[in-house]
C-alpha cells in the first residue's frame, strides 16, 4: 500500500544556518505537494530571496511562496495577531494566503503568555511567548486552534491530511538542533524540540521519513544570553559579511569557528542523509579563516581545499554514505 513521504530540513548547529533558502529551493522543484512548519512559533526567522526580493517569514511555510499548499503543525504554537499580520505582509507581494492550513490541536500563544516571556533577562529569549504557551500546552491549560473562531477557515486535520491517501511533504523546522530542549546547552535552549523526532509529532509515522537534509553554516553562530564568542576581529568581519544579525530580534549573532564535533553528534542523531554547508563565499573574504574544531582542539587549514577536504574525511567516517553539498548565502 502507498503512503505518504515526507523530507525534513533541519539546522544542525544554533539555528540561522540557512534553513529557509533549502527548504525555499527545495519547495520550487515543484517535488511537494504540501509544505509543513513542525515546531517553534514567531521565535524562528526564515529570510528568502525570491526575484530579487527579499523576504522574512516567521510563522508561515515557505510553500506559501511557491503556491503550495502549506500547513502549520501542531507542533507549533501561533501568536494569532502576528500571523494575521505576516499574511497582509505576503499578501501585498502577491502571494495566495488561502493555501495556508494550521492544525487544529496548534497551539495559541496569549498576550499572558507575551508579557511573561517579557520578563526573561537570563536566557536571551526571543521574548515571543513561546515556553509559557509550550509549558500551558503540557500543564494541559492551553488554548487550541480549534478554539478560536477566526482560525476556522484554515484548520486541518493532521491525520487525515497525511494518511488519507499517498502525498509528498516538506517538513520545515525552526531553529537549530542545539537549541532542542531535551539536547540542547540547557537552559540556553528553545522551548520545543527541534530534531527529527518533532516531526513524527505532527502525524507522521518514521516509515514515512524518507530524506534528513541538515543544513549548517561553514562557522558557528549563537544568538543568546550565554557567552559564546572569543575575542578574535575576524569575527567581527565575518559578522559583517554575513550580515549576521537575528531576523526576528535583529540582534548580533556571535560568531565562532565551525564545530565538528556538533554536527556530527546532530548529523547522528538525526539520520542526516544530506549535509548542506552554507556560506563558504562568505569565509573565503577573511584571511586565515579555515578552521574548525574536531575534540575540542581548533584544527586551521591553509585553505578552503584542505578544509574541503578534511570535512569530507571527517564526516564520511563516522557517517558514511552522507551527501555533503558546500554554497554559498544563497542570495
Amino acid at each position: 500500500m502507498e503512503t505518504s513521504i515526507v523530507d525534513v530540513v533541519i539546522g544542525m548547529q544554533y539555528g540561522d544556518e540557512g534553513k529557509g533558502k533549502i527548504a525555499n529551493q527545495m519547495a520550487a522543484s515543484g517535488e511537494y505537494d504540501y509544505v509543513v512548519r513542525f515546531n517553534g512559533g514567531g521565535n524562528a526567522g526564515h529570510t528568502i530571496y525570491l526575484n530579487g526580493e527579499k523576504i522574512v517569514t516567521h510563522l508561515v511555510p515557505c510553500g506559501v511562496l511557491h503556491g503550495i499548499p502549506s500547513v502549520i503543525g501542531n507542533g507549533c504554537v501561533i501568536n494569532t495577531q502576528k500571523l494575521f499580520d505576516e499574511l497582509e505582509y505576503l499578501e501585498r507581494f502577491g502571494f495566495d494566503t488561502s493555501i495556508l492550513k494550521i492544525a487544529e490541536n496548534a497551539h495559541i500563544i496569549t498576550q499572558d503568555h507575551i508579557d511573561e516571556d517579557s520578563k526573561d533577562t537570563k536566557i536571551g529569549t526571543t521574548r515571543t511567548g513561546n515556553g509559557p504557551c509550550y509549558r500551558d500546552k503540557f500543564a494541559r491549560t492551553g488554548l487550541r486552534a480549534k478554539d478560536v473562531p477566526e482560525l476556522a477557515p484554515y484548520l486541518v486535520d493532521m491525520h487525515s491530511l497525511i494518511h488519507s491517501s499517498p502525498k509528498s511533504f516538506l517538513a520545515e523546522g525552526a531553529q537549530g538542533y542545539w537549541l532542542d530542549v531535551d539536547f540542547g546547552d540547557y537552559p540556553y535552549v528553545t522551548s520545543s524540540n527541534t530534531g527529527v523526532g518533532a516531526v513524527l509529532n505532527n502525524g507522521f509515522n518514521y516509515k514515512q521519513v524518507r530524506n534528513v537534509i541538515g543544513v549548517i553554516k561553514c562557522y558557528s553562530t549563537y544568538v543568546g544570553a550565554k557567552g559564546y564568542q572569543k575575542d578574535d576581529e575576524r569575527f567581527e568581519m565575518l559578522r559583517e559579511i554575513g550580515q549576521e544579525y537575528g531576523a526576528t530580534t535583529g540582534r548580533p549573532r556571535q560568531i565562532d569557528w565551525l564545530n565538528l564535533d556538533e554536527v556530527i553528534t546532530a548529523c547522528q542523531m538525526n539520520g542526516v542523509t544530506k549535509l548542506i554547508i552554507n556560506k563558504m563565499d562568505v569565509l573565503r573574504q577573511v584571511d586565515s579563516s579555515w578552521n574548525y574544531y574536531k575534540n575540542n582542539i581548533l584544527i586551521s587549514c591553509a585553505n578552503e581545499d584542505t578544509f574541503v577536504s578534511n570535512i569530507w574525511k571527517e564526516v564520511g567516517m563516522v557517517l558514511p554514505g552522507t551527501f555533503i553539498q558546500f554554497q554559498g548565502q544563497l542570495h
